[in-house]
């Protein structure tokens, strides 16, 4: 695998820097698209009476993850999971209760969640999203090839620029420079197809420095 010089450790810090400041929101704004997107759609597969129970628990899985009360989230998921797993209610609370994990350190208990829904997901944005953060665990946890493998399916396309991203980062780890360059030309593409947004922005900024990094156009 290729050092990087001076110049380009300095760019690499920088999108270190950026991500820890902002990568909690694009998070946050993939969830609201989410929800935005699939929401309606969700709800019309469930009885009025079932999809009700399915939201209060939801409702008190959010209240318990904002009061970082990592117990009883998981609880309140693992119950949700268990009655209404089918339901999108369900599928949120999985990647909220991923997320909790990871910031309380349980890499392998976010995996769980994360590797269910993958698997059993029925919302195909929600089931990308635990795609690509299963992916990146997998990558941290230096599992190159598996983390290759979750990311093989086509995800949906407001996912692809994401997916090219993390399909460089994971070609660079294993040493395949021009592989790695050829992934993030083809997020950068991606992201030329979506409206302009501070979300399409900053995922440009970090994509478009990785591939100055590696001397790409």
């Amino acid at each position: 695998m290729p050092a990087y010089d001076l110049e380009e450790q300095e760019q690499l810090a920088a999108i270190k820097a950026w991500w820890e400041k902002y990568g909690n929101l694009l998070t946050g704004v993939a969830l609201v698209v989410a929800l935005a997107v699939s929401g309606v759609q969700g709800w019309r597969w469930y009885s009025a009476g079932q999809a009700g129970k399915a939201g209060a628990l939801y409702a008190a899985v959010s209240q318990a993850a904002l009061a970082k009360d990592a117990d009883k989230t998981r609880a309140l998921t693992d119950e949700l999971i268990d009655k209404h797993g089918s339901t999108l209610s369900a599928e949120l609370a999985a990647l909220q209760m991923a997320q909790l994990e990871v910031e309380a350190g349980k890499p392998d208990a976010a995996r769980a969640y994360l590797e269910r829904l993958v698997d059993k997901g029925s919302d195909a944005l929600l089931r990308d999203l635990a795609r690509l953060r299963l992916a990146s665990l997998q990558s941290d946890a230096g599992d190159l090839d598996a983390a290759a493998r979750t990311l093989q399916a086509t995800p949906v396309p407001a996912l692809n620029a994401r997916f090219e991203d993390l399909r460089g980062d994971i070609l660079f780890a294993k040493g395949s420079a021009d592989e790695a360059r050829a992934a993030y030309q083809r997020a950068l593409a991606a992201i030329n197809k979506t409206p302009a947004s501070a979300q399409s922005q900053g995922i440009r900024f970090v994509v478009q420095t990785k591939l100055d990094a590696l001397g790409g156009a």
